[in-house]
């Protein structure tokens, strides 16, 4: 059991290496601070959460919400925004709302993680086809304008790398062996364009060219070959850069990553927990990736959460412990120390190449497709709104009109459960024999709370002239809100100036010290209770 998690560790370590540093390039950041997340995420997640097998590091459904995040406060913003969305995260847990999230509907989900992955494929566009490109900044439709224009600047032999990389990544891949297409692509391009750069004078860019770092007085390019340093993420911020204002404006950037961090982790917990027969405990889990995400900013890391494609290599590797989750965070550290400078000389191309297979991989175009195809309207609504947000606009404002919506869809769906239903005369005749003419009997069935309360009143109140006894049956209402009491007292009030009768029967004891608390006393004379229908029939016959 212990060598199969160790191997299970060893793959996903190989698979998560060029990831990470990919992920993090994509937000505009160096990539040693994408390895540093894999590194602490991986343990810290793995130790304080529930999942057993959840690998936890950057993750493609971040990099369209770190993007604006990077441009506008940097680096430190970064550090800042991951360190407070994990405070959020652990409150959350903490509080138990891990169950919440779950309630999020289907057609939000794949809106989101569709759009993701659109934005992913079209900013690889620079580096896959070689594009120079000094201010690649803007929305999505000036990114895309930007790349059209930039066309003219196509390199050929950036192309001929990327093209090469995806190639084997898709050929490799379907040929379902063990080993990872990553580690092969990589390995093989990687060889080929040193070759060209050093001996065929070439100038392919790779992350040595491209990334340069400074830490103390060690200066160099690529990779610093040296293992994690403890830093403050407000270290390189001024005094007077560190107030409310930046508070405030980091706050919604780090809700957006809070919430979409607890989506990925608990969809990633769900999908292992299908592969495994596991049973992960949500409100664990959140605990984990909050504590998780506020010790990485302390080592250089950006925003971490479950990653779903990890998880799964996991499983199919023979992953069924926290050890595999540790051994792929101490094979990514050792990697750095031994092997940094070797890992400088990935071409950009080939990661763009990678972030593509990705982006393709999470695009869900199938379920994308079908919910248009066979979908209620309202969700197919509900799928293009997200998914036209997230891409054209922002992902902040994109989680947050997806969440609202998510809650009107409930909302309306919980709205239709309920009914109230006006008993007709055969119905009538079953329950008593002796039903007066100017008695109506209704039956509600479902919550009566704001929407369906409203309902409720709208039917009572309408009742006609010549109807001088109302017996409602409310034996299957299993909850009413302030709405539905504030509703009932109007209905009450509405029936005593009418000198009309109304008769409540299954009531449930609770709702009786509601009403009392609202002002509706029951009187028998204007207002009743009966235990059942009969009951309340036999109070008003002789």
């Amino acid at each position: 059991m212990v060598i199969k998690n160790i191997f299970a560790g060893l793959t996903v370590g190989i698979i998560a290496l060029p990831l990470s540093m990919a992920l993090s390039i994509a937000i505009g950041v160096p990539p040693q601070n994408g390895l540093y997340t894999a590194i602490i995420a991986g343990i810290v997640a793995a130790v304080f959460g529930s999942s057993k097998i959840n690998i936890s590091g950057p993750t493609a459904a971040f990099v369209v919400i770190l993007i604006p995040i990077v441009q506008e406060f940097g680096l430190q913003g970064l550090l800042l925004c991951g360190l407070m969305s994990g405070v959020i995260l652990l409150l959350m847990g903490l509080f138990k709302l891990g169950n919440l999230i779950e309630l999020i509907p289907y057609p939000v989900t794949v809106g989101f993680t569709t759009g993701i992955a659109v934005v992913i494929a079209t900013f690889q566009i620079k580096d896959f086809f070689g594009l120079q490109i000094e201010h690649f900044t803007g929305h999505f439709h000036e990114k895309v304008h930007t790349l059209f224009s930039s066309f003219s600047t196509f390199q050929i032999n950036e192309f001929v790398v990327g093209a090469t990389t995806l190639f084997i990544l898709i050929v490799w891949t379907k040929t379902k062996s063990k080993i990872p297409a990553a580690l092969i692509a990589l390995s093989v391009v990687t060889f080929f364009a040193f070759i060209a750069n050093a001996y065929w004078g070439q100038n392919i860019s790779t992350i040595a060219s491209t990334f340069a770092y400074e830490i103390g007085a060690i200066k160099g390019n690529g990779i610093p070959p040296i293992p994690l340093q403890f830093t403050l993420p407000w270290a390189e911020l001024s005094l007077e850069d560190i107030n409310l204002d930046l508070f405030y404006k980091l706050l919604p950037h780090s809700v957006a990553i809070a919430i979409l961090g607890a989506l990925e982790s608990l969809l990633c917990a769900v999908i292992s927990d299908g592969m495994t027969g596991n049973r992960t405990n949500p409100n664990k889990e959140l605990i984990g990736q909050g504590l998780a995400n506020i010790a990485v900013p302390f080592f250089g890391g950006i925003p971490a959460t479950a990653a779903i494609a990890r998880s799964v290599a996991n499983v199919k590797s023979g992953g069924s412990s926290k050890l595999s989750s540790v051994v792929h965070s101490l094979f990514i550290l050792a990697s750095i120390v031994l092997f940094a400078p070797y890992l400088s000389y990935l071409p950009m191309a080939s990661l763009s190449a990678l972030l593509l297979m990705v982006a393709w991989n999470m695009s869900e175009i199938k379920h994308f497709k079908n919910i248009l195809q066979v979908a209620p309207k309202h969700d197919v609504y509900v799928l293009l709104t997200c998914f036209s947000l997230t891409v054209l606009l922002d992902m902040q404002i994109a989680v947050g009109v997806g969440m609202g919506l998510a809650s009107i869809l409930f909302i309306k769906r919980t709205i239709e459960l309920y009914s109230i239903e006006l008993l007709n005369t055969p119905q009538r005749e079953t329950l008593h024999p002796n039903v007066p003419e100017d008695m109506a009997i209704y039956d509600i069935n479902g919550p009566m709370f704001f929407g369906a309360a409203q309902s409720a009143l709208r039917t009572l109140i309408d009742s006609k002239e010549n109807i001088h006894v109302v017996i409602l049956n409310m034996e299957n209402v299993p909850m009413i809100d302030m709405t539905g009491l504030v509703a009932f007292k109007s209905i009450v009030d509405n029936f005593k100036a009418k000198d009309k009768k109304l008769i409540i029967c299954g009531l449930k004891p609770r709702f009786i010290q509601k009403f009392k608390k609202v002002g509706i006393e029951f009187d028998n004379i204007n207002l009743k209770q009966a235990s059942n229908v009969t009951s309340a029939i036999d109070l008003v016959t002789p």
